[in-house]
This record gives C-alpha cells, structure tokens and sequence, in this order.
C-alpha cells in the first residue's frame, strides 16, 4: 500500500503527457471523440506500465519486472492499426498522403505511447525519492513531468521542408498543352478551359535544397507526395472528383535537385501558399545524409 500513491501520480502524469501530445491539426486525425478515447486508453495503460517499473524493481519483483516490458512490447501493435486506418481513409482523399507518409504518422502514434511510458517511469522514481508529505510529492512529480514531457516533446520534433530547403514562388507557363514551371515540364492540360484556370488561380513553388543531405532528402518520392498532400489540406485545392489535370504535382530538376509544386489552391494567397509549402514535415523514412559516408565526402 505504500507505493499507491507514487502509482497514482505517475500513472496521472503519463497519461496527462499523452494528452498533451494528442492534438488535433489540419490532418484532421486522430478523429474527435473516438480516435480520441481510444489513443488516451493506450496512453493510460502505457502510463500504468511505466508507474510499476519503479516500485516492482525496488522490491525485486522480477518476474512481475519481465512482465511489464513483454506487455509494453505490444505497444507494437498500435503501429499496425493506425496504419491499416490511414489506408482505409486513403480512399477518400482528394490529394493522397502516400505509403511513406502513412508511415510515418504510425510510428508517431506507437512512439508517443512509449513517451507515456518515460514520462510515468521518470515520475515515479521522483515520486520514491521525493519528500515524504503526499503534497511534497505532488508538487516534485508535477515538475518532473512537466520537464520530461517538454524535453521528450521537443526531442520528437522534426524537421520542416522550410528547415532544410528554401521556398519561393514560380512562374507558371504553358509551351501549347504543356505546363511547364521554369525548364521543368509538369503536365499535359489538354483542355483550354483548364489551362485558363492555371492561368488566372494557379501557383508554383520553387523549393531549393540547401545542401546535399537535402537534395537527397527532397528527392524522395514519398516526401515529393507528402508535400502535394500537406499543403492542400492546409490551404484547399480548387479540384473536384476525377478531375486529373487539377492535382497537385510536384516533380524535380534532375540537374538541380529542385522541387516544384504546382496546384490550384482555393485562395490564390501567396503568403499562404509559400508558408504551408515551409511547414510540411519532412518524414523521417525520407532522411538521407550522403555526406555522413566517404564517398558522399569526396563528391561534397
């Protein structure tokens, strides 16, 4: 009975980091309330976990110990779900997320349980080394957690496109039925009446990788995807079911390792356009770092 309330405000601080990292954005998931309530029950039963380390490994309970790290093995399993529920949705999408970016947002999701997890562990052995009154402990345990729960945040934290490339406007332009954005041939919009809209709504952007780590990053196909999807759930895509020549391409300079995004948003904002392009995530199967291997050093 000693140890009820150190588990207690642990597993409260586990589960308050995952709240804290469950947010809602343009992405439109997790959904609201059931995508919700499902990731907050993980969370807690993964905040549980990480609060019962402590106390099982100062009694010596191992064989309770080796069953607490085999349960938090199946933490794996979330993985999975969010993967196979991102592929369901993906039918549905006007612009597609793509395979990599699916990916990713599912290893998000298993990793922010594990954060749970640290974050009831790190509690929970401040809780056994704090102060004796029950306020005492409070009071320890809510600052660890607030620390643990900002330092694993900020360590979760990617990069942006606007991080490692820069992003300005382009011109669009049309060679008869080819749209082309500067020498980079985009698509053919066979229809003059498609090819008015890019001329009166449409934009281009020009992304310029800042160094050789980034054009390898860049020229991932499943980044190339992320970024046509992001930047149309950010700011709208002028397009309705099955109208091809109104997607959002993106396609690169073989030359230069430049991207180039080209679509027609609801809003021809610039200044929106060029800021969702700098706020897409760059995914983390998408990172590449040439310079890092010798023969990457000797072409630098």
């Amino acid at each position: 009975m000693s140890h009820i309330p150190n588990l207690i405000l642990a597993t409260l601080a586990g589960f308050l980091a995952r709240l804290y990292m469950l947010r809602r954005d343009y992405r439109q998931y997790p959904s609201y309330p059931q995508g919700w309530a499902v990731h907050l029950f993980v969370g807690f039963i993964g905040a549980a976990i990480g609060a019962v380390v402590v106390p099982a490994v100062l009694d010596k309970e191992w064989a309770a110990v080796s069953f607490l790290i085999l349960a938090a093995s199946q933490f794996r399993e979330v993985r999975s779900v969010e993967r196979e529920t991102l592929r369901a949705m993906e039918a549905t999408e006007l612009v597609k997320r793509g395979t990599a970016y699916i990916e990713g947002i599912a290893r998000v999701f298993e990793a922010r349980n594990y954060l749970s997890i640290w974050v009831a562990l790190v509690v929970a052995a401040a809780a056994e080394l704090g102060p004796g009154s029950l306020w005492g402990k409070a009071a320890v345990c809510a600052l660890v957690g607030a620390a643990a729960t900002w330092l694993l945040s900020g360590l979760m934290k990617g990069q942006k496109v606007g991080d490692i490339a820069g992003v300005e406007l382009a011109e669009i332009q049309f060679d008869q039925a080819l749209l082309r954005v500067e020498e980079t041939v985009m698509m053919n919009v066979g229809l003059e009446t498609s090819r008015a809209v890019y001329r009166e709504r449409g934009l281009a952007a020009k992304i310029i990788p800042s160094g050789p780590n980034a054009k390898a990053t860049l020229a991932n196909l499943g980044q190339m995807q992320a970024i046509a999807h992001d930047v149309s759930a950010m700011i709208g895509v002028y397009m309705d079911v099955g109208e091809q020549e109104f997607i959002p391409m993106v396609r690169r300079n073989p030359s230069s390792g430049c991207l180039y995004l080209v679509m027609v948003p609801s809003e021809a904002d610039q200044d929106a356009f060029l800021t969702a392009v700098r706020r897409v995530p760059v995914l983390e199967g998408a990172v590449r770092k040439p310079l890092t291997s010798v023969a990457g050093k000797m072409m630098d």
